[in-house]
């Protein structure tokens, strides 16, 4: 794991509360008001959805949510960032399929 989890502000990381959520299907564990993207981190996870065009893996970027690079799945929502969400129990968090502007390209296309 790579969290830090003796801060000398924050404080101690193993008296937070662990929150199982999932990420594509596999049951990870975050802590208490940890966000989605530190969560993933933390587990090892950096491919977080393809490029729509490309296909290319996406992952974190910015990490403070101005370039939607980190943008999930979450209980069926499209297009949260990961970066900003904290993780909820039992929280289904799947990769990106797809960006908003996309679709209205593709139909602008047509």
């Amino acid at each position: 794991m790579n969290r830090i989890i003796d801060h000398p502000v924050l404080g101690k990381l193993d008296d937070r509360k662990r929150i199982p959520f999932t990420f594509e299907g596999k049951e990870y564990e975050a802590h208490e008001n940890e966000t989605i993207a530190a969560a993933l981190l933390a587990n090892g996870v950096r491919r977080l959805r393809v490029h729509e065009e490309s296909g290319t893996p996406r992952g974190f970027y910015c990490n403070i949510g101005h370039c939607m690079e980190c943008r999930v799945n979450v209980n069926g929502q499209a297009n949260v960032r990961a970066c900003l969400t904290v993780v909820k129990e039992k929280m289904v968090v799947e990769s990106g399929k797809q960006h908003p502007n996309i679709v209205k390209r593709m139909v602008e296309k047509q």
